[in-house]
């Protein structure tokens, strides 16, 4: 593997981290005592137009899938799943987004925004709400394996990041080029010229247009791969977006959230949401709100199957691109809207966790005993 970049950004990380100011909050929440029992999660409504997962087979293909019909994934260790993505129609009057950050960007030695984003700023640049890594929408075992980024048709697609194409075209789920109904549609992989813990990258761009590249094409960042589309098993235009790492497979997947550098002035919330009894909430409401402009975000933490936590940050919930500023964060919980005030800061994570009743906690986690990814 190439050496990442050059030691001078290495040097940069260095400085900035210890220059990075510490993140915390400016209230906090009362404890209640309580008995904790049992959440169950309703199941979702079986009508929902089904998306299909988007994986790269690392063993027998699979056979051609009809359009909006779902498709197991391959080599699964668990029950079969599916994805789903949704219709999108273009925001109007997104708010102005700065330039990102340049890449690489670490505030902190445990962060690793190497990418720039896949689409150009002048789009919305907030993944779908709904589908979000790691979201549960439609079925209890339908996992959201990467962010959905609204653009419309025609728009560029952009490399992430340096590296080598190596799928460019149809095919990419069922592994045939010659299946046009793939659930991917038209999409490229790439993989990168720097790693991560010694472990290589890969981004996947899907359901494009058009397709501008060959495999074994050497990509800098922001060449053009295509153009968004809507090819495969999707019912609107938008950019399909994953990362990989260590290996080019559906069970490999990080959060794109964690990965891409963020606007200039906006930072990225990370958490770790659990009931009273430690155990994880999954598909878990959270509410955020900014006390400045009153906009509203909510996000749900991540489903059980198929996803992949920060070996630093053992998150279930990330909602990126968020202004810097003050913000509400609510977490209903048992009947009780558990709220605290949050800072955002800019090019920063602002890390937290719930504990059911014990409320919230804002200390970093412990420095990793190992270095594996």
């Amino acid at each position: 593997m190439k050496p990442f970049f050059c030691l001078r950004f290495l040097s940069f990380a260095v400085f900035l981290a210890a220059c990075a100011p510490a993140l915390a909050p400016t209230a906090s929440v009362p404890t209640i005592q309580s008995p904790d029992p049992i959440i169950t999660i309703p199941a979702s409504d079986p009508s929902t137009t089904p998306e299909i997962s988007l994986a790269l087979p690392s063993k027998t293909p699979l056979s051609p899938a009809a359009t909006e019909t779902p498709l197991p994934l391959p080599t699964a260790t668990t029950s079969a799943m599916q994805l789903f993505f949704p219709t999108v129609i273009p925001a109007e009057g997104a708010e102005y987004r700065p330039p990102l950050y340049p890449v690489p960007w670490a505030l902190s030695p445990y962060d690793h925004f190497y990418f720039a984003a896949p689409i150009a700023a002048t789009y919305p640049g907030d993944p779908i709400s709904d589908y979000r890594y790691g979201g549960i929408y439609f079925a209890p075992d339908v996992i959201h394996t990467g962010i959905d980024l609204p653009a419309p048709r025609g728009a560029e697609v952009l490399a992430a990041g340096p590296g080598t194409v190596v799928w460019a075209g149809f095919g990419f789920y069922s592994g045939s080029s010659s299946n046009l109904k793939d659930p991917y549609g038209l999409a490229v992989a790439i993989r990168h010229d720097f790693g991560y813990k010694d472990q290589p990258l890969y981004t996947i761009y899907a359901h494009m247009d058009e397709v501008d590249v060959i495999v074994g094409q050497w990509m800098n960042t922001s060449d053009v791969l295509g153009k968004v589309g809507a090819t495969g098993n999707t019912t609107g235009p938008h950019l399909h977006f994953e990362v990989r790492l260590g290996v080019n497979d559906f069970w490999k997947t990080r959060n794109p959230e964690l990965w891409v550098s963020p606007p200039q002035g906006y930072g990225v919330l990370v958490g770790q949401v659990k009931r009273t009894s430690g155990d994880l909430l999954y598909s878990y409401l959270i509410l955020l709100k900014s006390l400045a402009t009153e906009k509203q975000y909510s996000v749900k933490t991540y489903g059980p199957l198929a996803v992949n936590s920060d070996t630093y940050y053992n998150e279930n919930v990330v909602l990126g691109d968020l202004p810097a500023g003050v913000y509400e964060l609510t977490i209903p919980y048992l009947g009780w809207n558990s709220m605290v005030k949050i800072q955002i800061l800019p090019g920063q994570i602002t890390y937290f966790s719930f504990t059911g009743y014990f409320g919230y906690d804002f200390i970093l986690p412990p420095t990793p005993e190992t270095s594996m990814p």
